[in-house]
């Protein structure tokens, strides 16, 4: 196993995570080391843009034809009554 030294950490940030490890039942070591690994679990990006990721949601579901494009169309003023 791999070690870590913290230094010139914050009074207040060691208080807070004694306290967090308190009620987790933890030592402050293993508290450091959770939240370390919570941190660093979703470290990878996406393989796709945000467009991809959300198509990817809603694949299979839905419409049965490609929504067409906009480019080309004027942007018109909504006018409304009132």
């Amino acid at each position: 196993m791999a070690q870590l030294i913290v230094r010139n950490l914050e009074l207040e940030v060691k208080v807070r995570l004694k306290r967090r490890a308190e009620l987790h039942g933890t030592s402050m070591e293993e508290e450091a080391r959770e939240i370390l690994r919570d941190a660093l679990k979703e470290e990878e990006p996406p393989a796709g843009g945000l467009g991809t990721e959300i198509a990817a949601l809603f694949e299979g579901i839905g419409l049965d034809a490609d929504i067409p494009e906009l480019r080309g169309y004027d942007i018109r003023q909504v006018e409304f009554e009132g």
